[in-house]
C-alpha cells in the first residue's frame, strides 16, 4: 500500500489524518457569487481541498436524448441535456474558484469529463485529478489523466470488479503511480444500507498498492466517520450554503456547520483507532486508585473474626485486591483495626 500521496501539500494516507473533500457539484445554482460563497463557508469549517466538475452539456450527451424516467431520482422527469446545463461550472469560473480556494489553502482540483476537460486543466495547473463513477471506463479519458503524472482519485459506484480493475490496470500502465479508490454508492441520495462499508477493507487487500477512501452520497456524516474506522483515508462529500436553498444535489449534500462536524468527528475517528493495546496505558495510571479493595467496614478487636458484616469491597485501591476476599473470610484480625481502615496482610 502506498504510505502517503502528495495532494497539493497535504499528504494523505494511513498515518495522517483524513483528507476531507468538498464537492461543489452544482451547488452554485449558476451563481459565481454562490460559489465562491461555499468556498468560504467549507474552508472555514475546515475541509481540506474543493473540487469542481469539468464539463459542458455537450460533453456529456445530446439533446433529447433521455429523460429521467425512475420515479424515485431526484431528477425525475427532467431531460439529461438540460440537467447537465443547469448542473454544469461554467469553464470560465474555475480560475477565479481556484484562486478563492488557495487563497484559503485548499486543494482546488477537479472531475474532467472528457479530455478537452483535462487539456483545460491543465492550463490551471491542478494538482491532482478526480475520475468520476460513470466516467471509470472511459479508457481514452483515464490514459489522459495518467499521462499528466499527478496523483488520481477515482470513485467505483455502478463497477464491477473486473470493471476497477481494468480501470486501475489502465491507469498504472498510462502512467499513474498515486492512486486512491474510493468506495460510492451512486445512488443520489445513497440510504446507509446500501452503503456497504465493510468493502474497504477487502478494497484495501484487493489493492494494496492504492489507498481507499468514500464517496459518500448519504445525509449526514455517519457513514463517512465510519469509514475512517475502516480505513478511508479519503472522504467525498457535496457541499452547500443551505440545503433550503435548492439546487441539483442540495437533498444529500452537507451544510457549513456540518462539514465543521465531519472535519472534527473525522479526526477524532482516525485519532481513537491507534493500535493493539491490552494493559494498563501510562495515561490510565492514575485512574488505577479507583480499583476496588478490601477494607474494615466495622470497627474490629484483635482476634475478632473477618466477616460479610465486617469486610467490604469498595473503592479506593489502597487495600488487598477483591481476589482475597475468600480467602481472608473466616480469619482473625492480629490487632484492632478501625472501620475505614484499608487492609494488608499485615493485619491478617
Amino acid at each position: 500500500m502506498s504510505a502517503e500521496i502528495n495532494f497539493g501539500g497535504h499528504l494523505v494516507g494511513p498515518g495522517h489524518r483524513p483528507f476531507i473533500i468538498a464537492e461543489l457539484s452544482g451547488n452554485h445554482n449558476q451563481d459565481l457569487n454562490r460559489g465562491l460563497a461555499i468556498i468560504d463557508a467549507v474552508a472555514a469549517a475546515g475541509a481540506h481541498a474543493i473540487k469542481l466538475q469539468t464539463y459542458t452539456a455537450d460533453t456529456m450527451t445530446l439533446p433529447g436524448v433521455h429523460r429521467i424516467e425512475d420515479p424515485n431520482s431526484l431528477w425525475y422527469g427532467r431531460e439529461l441535456h438540460e440537467l447537465y446545463q443547469q448542473a454544469h461550472t461554467p469553464w470560465e469560473w474555475h480560475q477565479p474558484l481556484f484562486e478563492r480556494a488557495r487563497q484559503h489553502g485548499l486543494v482546488a482540483f477537479s472531475s474532467p469529463f472528457d479530455e478537452t476537460a483535462v487539456d483545460f486543466l491543465e492550463t490551471l495547473d491542478v494538482p491532482a485529478y478526480k475520475i468520476a463513477s460513470f466516467e471509470n471506463t472511459d479508457w481514452p479519458l483515464l490514459r489522459r489523466v495518467a499521462a499528466t503524472g499527478k496523483p488520481v482519485i477515482m470513485s467505483t459506484g455502478a463497477s464491477t470488479l473486473a470493471e476497477v480493475a481494468e480501470a486501475v490496470g489502465v491507469l498504472r500502465a498510462a502512467g499513474c503511480r498515486e492512486l486512491v479508490l474510493l468506495k460510492c454508492t451512486s445512488t443520489y441520495p445513497a440510504s446507509p444500507e446500501n452503503t456497504n462499508l465493510r468493502t474497504l477493507p477487502h478494497f484495501q487487500q484487493l489493492f494494496p498498492d492504492c489507498l481507499v477512501g468514500l464517496s459518500d452520497h448519504t445525509g449526514g456524516i455517519g457513514a463517512a466517520v465510519a469509514a475512517v474506522a475502516l480505513g478511508a483515508c479519503v472522504v467525498e462529500k457535496h457541499v452547500t450554503l443551505r440545503r433550503a436553498d435548492g439546487g441539483v444535489d442540495s437533498a444529500f449534500s452537507l451544510e457549513p456547520a456540518e462539514v465543521a462536524a465531519l472535519v472534527t468527528e473525522s479526526h477524532r475517528a482516525w485519532q481513537a483507532l491507534g493500535q493493539i493495546q491490552y494493559g494498563i496505558q501510562r495515561a490510565e495510571e492514575p485512574s488505577r486508585l479507583y480499583k476496588r479493595s478490601l477494607y474494615v467496614a466495622q470497627d474490629i478487636a484483635a482476634g475478632e473474626i473477618f466477616t460479610k458484616d465486617n469486610l467490604r469491597v469498595v473503592r479506593p485501591g489502597d487495600g488487598l485486591p477483591p481476589r482475597y476476599y475468600d480467602q481472608v473470610l473466616g480469619k482473625p484480625a492480629r490487632q484492632v483495626l478501625k472501620a475505614g481502615t484499608p487492609l494488608t496482610w499485615e493485619a491478617l
